[in-house]
C-alpha cells in the first residue's frame, strides 16, 4: 500500500505524475495583511485553505472527510502485499539505491491531493496558505501541534531545511524540479515562505505544497548523513513507521497509533490497517502462487494471459479469492518502447518512424493479450488532453510560431500507428519501413541492414528488466531482423536496470510516463532539452528540441481550463510526429485477486482503487479462516 500518489509526491518519491494549480481561488477570509509581515510587503494576499486550478474546490474549509473515504471505517488487521526485485535502503530522496516499498508512508507533506478531482489540494502540516495576487511568492501557516514520531516538533525549521537538502543534495530531480523557487525562509516556528523566480509559472505555489518535510534535528544529529543510503529506519512524521525488515525479503510497517494528523479531514477514514507488509518476490510467477496460496493479500495482474487463464482455481470460483477490475479515469499514459537518441542510429526520425511499423500490436493483441488491450496513440492516452482529428483553430494559433520547425504532418494529418492485419506478417508495414530507411541512408546488403555509406550495421540492443516481457519482445525482433537489424534482447536484474536507465545506457528499452489530467511543470522533465543531459530524468528518449521546450513552457502558462488542453494536444502532436517512442498498449482497467477479508467505501476515487481507504473487516477474515481450517476456501 502507499500514500495516494499525486504528482508532486510521486516526484518526492522519485516517480513521475502530475497535477498543477493556477488560478488559486480565495476561499473564506479574503484579502488581508499577515500582522507579521506587517512593514515587509505590503502587497494584498488572499488567506486559503485549498488550492484549486479552475473554478472552486469541491470540498469548503469546514469539510470533514472526503467523499471516498469512510470514517467510520474500523481500525485493526494486517495488509500483505507482494513486491518486486529487492531493497537497500529506507532513503527514496537520493540517486542511490533501492527503497523500500511503503517508506513514503512514513513521509509527510505541506498539503495533499484529492483523489476525486482533477486538481485540488488541502493542507496536512499547512493549516493556510497565503498567496499575494501576483504570486510571486507563497507562504504556509503551520499546524502548531504537529510533531515527529519522536514527539518533537514540526516546525518552520524543518521545512526550509527540507527545501534546501533535497535542492542542493537530493536527487537531481529535485534541483531540477524545484529550480524556479529562489528563496525559502523561516518567518516565524508556525510560518514558511517561498519566492519565485520571474517569469509566468502558474503551479509554483502547489509545487512546493507537495514538498517532503523532513526532522533537521534527527538528519543534523548521531553522525547521519542523508545524501547516503541507509538501513537505519529513518525518524518519520506520517500515519506508519517501519516496525520489522530484512533486506530484500520484507518490510513490515506499523500504524502510528498517536499520529498528529489522523483526525484532520484528509487523513479521516484513512490508514486504518494497524500493520502494513511488504513481501519481496525476485520472479513475478512466484508471486502469483504466493497469492493462491494466501500468502499476500492483495496482487495485481498486469499480465492478461494470467488474468485470464492462471486463476481458474477452487478459492477463485467459490469467491474467497476475488477477481476484481477498478476503472481508472485520473492518468493519461504513454507507454512504448523508448529509443535513445543519443545513439546515432536512433538519431533519425525516419528511422525511429521505420522502426513503429515493425511493431505488430494486432497480432500481439489477438494472440498474446486475449484482445484486452487498446492501443495507445497519445502521450495523454486516452483523456481529453490527448490529440484528436486535426488541429483545431486554437490549436493551430499555438503551433503556427513553430511551423518552420516542426514536421509538415502535425498541420495536416492525424498521427495512427501503423495497423497491421493481425496475421503476423506486416509485409505493407514493413515495405514502407525499408522505405523510411532508404531514405535514412540505409540499405539491404547480403540481408543485412548497414548504413549506405559507411557500412555499419544497423544493430541495437532491447533492453528488459522482467523474463516475461520476452515472449512480446521477440515477435518485435522478428519483424526487426526482417528488415535486416541486427537486434539483441537482454534482461537483466533490478539493479543493473535503474542504473542503466539512469545513466542512459540503452538503446531502446520500455517506458512508462504517467499523466495526471493537468500536466504542468514536470512535462519539462519528461521532454525538456536541459534534462535530456541530466542523468536521472524522465527524459529518457533524449529528446532536445527548442520549439518541446517552448511548447511545454506555454502549457505551464495556461491560465484556464480549456487553454490547458489546446495547449497540451498541441504538444501531444508536437512529441507524437517526432516518433521518439512505438506506442504499446494498455487498458483503464486495473485487475487485481484479492482475499475476502477487506472492504472498501461504495464511492471511488479516479483512480478506481486507493488501499489507504480499506479496512480489514473482521467478520469476513474469522469466515475466510474457518473456511481455510475445514480445507473449503481452496475447495469448489
Amino acid at each position: 500500500m502507499s500514500r495516494r500518489v499525486t504528482r508532486r509526491r510521486a516526484l518526492g518519491l522519485l516517480g513521475m505524475a502530475s497535477l498543477p494549480v493556477f488560478p488559486l481561488r480565495s476561499i473564506g477570509a479574503g484579502e488581508l495583511l499577515p500582522p507579521d509581515l506587517a512593514g515587509q510587503d505590503m502587497t494584498p494576499v488572499r488567506s486559503l485553505h485549498a488550492l484549486t486550478l479552475h473554478g472552486e474546490p469541491r470540498y469548503p474549509a469546514d469539510f470533514s472527510n472526503f467523499a471516498y473515504t469512510n470514517p467510520d471505517a474500523p481500525k485493526g488487521g494486517r495488509l500483505i502485499q507482494g513486491a518486486s526485485g529487492g531493497f537497500d535502503s529506507f532513503n527514496p530522496f537520493i540517486a542511490k539505491g533501492h527503497p523500500a516499498a511503503g517508506v513514503g508512508l512514513s513521509i509527510d507533506t505541506l498539503m495533499v491531493s484529492s483523489g476525486d478531482e482533477a486538481f485540488s489540494k488541502y493542507g496536512l502540516f499547512a493549516r493556510e496558505v497565503r498567496l499575494p495576487k501576483d504570486s510571486t511568492w507563497v507562504e504556509f501557516r503551520l499546524h502548531d501541534f504537529a510533531h515527529w514520531h519522536d514527539g518533537a516538533p514540526m516546525t518552520a525549521e524543518d521545512v526550509v531545511w527540507s527545501f534546501e537538502f533535497l535542492t542542493r543534495k537530493g536527487h537531481p530531480q529535485f534541483r531540477f524540479y524545484y529550480e524556479s523557487v529562489t528563496k525559502a525562509e523561516v518567518l516565524a516556528k508556525d510560518l514558511v515562505r517561498f519566492t519565485f523566480a520571474p517569469g509566468e509559472n502558474r503551479e509554483l505555489p502547489a509545487i512546493v505544497g507537495e514538498l517532503s518535510i523532513l526532522p533537521k534535528h534527527y538528519w543534523t544529529s548521531g553522525g547521519r548523513d542523508p545524501t547516503q543510503t541507509s538501513l537505519e529506519p529513518p525518524l518519520g512524521s506520517g500515519p506508519y513507521r517501519i516496525a520489522d525488515f530484512e533486506p530484500n525479503r520484507f518490510v513490515e510497517l506499523e500504524r502510528v497509533t498517536d499520529y498528529w494528523a489522523k483526525e484532520l479531514p484528509v487523513n479521516r477514514g484513512q490508514y486504518n490497517f494497524d500493520r502494513i507488509r511488504y513481501d519481496y518476490y525476485l520472479d513475478p510467477v512466484v508471486e502469483r502462487q504466493a497469492i493462491k496460496a494466501g500468502r499476500i493479500d492483495i496482487h495485481q495482474e498486469t499480465k492478461a494471459a494470467d488474468w485470464m487463464t492462471a486463476y481458474d482455481i477452487p478459492a477463485v470460483r467459490n469467491g474467497t479469492l476475488r477477481k476484481e477490475s477498478f476503472e481508472r479515469k485520473d492518468v493519461g499514459r504513454m507507454q512504448g518502447f523508448c529509443m535513445n537518441h543519443r545513439r546515432p542510429i536512433f538519431a533519425d526520425s525516419k528511422v525511429r518512424w521505420a522502426v513503429c511499423h515493425a511493431f505488430d500490436f494486432e497480432w500481439t493483441n489477438r494472440n498474446l493479450f486475449f484482445g484486452l488491450y487498446e492501443r495507445i496513440d497519445s502521450y495523454f492516452y486516452p483523456t481529453e488532453l490527448g490529440a484528436r482529428g486535426l488541429p483545431s483553430p486554437a490549436e493551430l494559433e499555438i503551433l503556427e510560431p513553430f511551423r518552420d520547425r516542426l514536421p509538415p504532418k502535425v498541420f495536416t494529418d492525424v498521427y495512427k500507428p501503423p495497423v497491421s492485419d493481425g496475421s503476423g506478417w506486416p509485409r505493407a508495414n514493413l515495405e514502407k519501413a525499408l522505405s523510411l530507411l532508404a531514405e535514412a541512408g540505409w540499405a539491404v546488403h547480403d540481408m543485412q541492414l548497414v548504413n549506405a555509406r559507411t557500412g555499419e550495421p544497423f544493430r541495437f540492443e532491447i533492453l528488459l528488466v522482467s523474463k516475461s516481457f520476452e515472449r512480446i519482445v521477440l515477435p518485435f525482433k522478428h519483424n526487426l531482423e526482417r528488415l535486416g537489424m541486427d537486434v539483441r534482447v537482454r534482461t537483466v536484474d533490478q539493479s543493473q536496470y535503474v542504473n542503466r536507465v539512469r545513466s542512459f545506457d540503452f538503446d531502446m528499452t520500455t517506458q512508462v510516463i504517467a499523466q495526471s489530467l493537468s500536466p504542468g511543470n514536470e512535462q519539462r522533465d519528461f521532454w525538456g532539452s536541459a534534462a535530456a543531459g541530466r542523468e536521472g530524468s524522465r527524459n529518457w528518449a533524449g529528446i532536445e528540441d527548442p520549439a518541446v521546450d517552448a511548447l511545454i513552457d506555454i502549457l505551464i502558462a495556461a491560465p484556464n481550463r480549456q487553454s490547458l488542453i489546446d495547449r497540451t494536444r498541441a504538444l501531444d502532436r508536437v512529441l507524437l510526429w517526432g516518433h521518439h517512442t512505438v506506442p504499446q498498449w494498455t487498458s483503464s482497467k486495473a485487475n487485481f485477486l484479492i482475499w475476502d477479508k477487506f472492504d472498501w467505501p461504495e464511492t471511488r476515487p479516479l483512480r478506481g482503487i486507493d488501499l489507504t481507504t480499506w479496512w480489514y473487516d473482521e467478520a469476513k477474515a474469522e469466515r475466510l479462516r474457518q473456511r481455510r481450517r475445514s480445507g473449503t476456501a481452496e475447495k469448489s
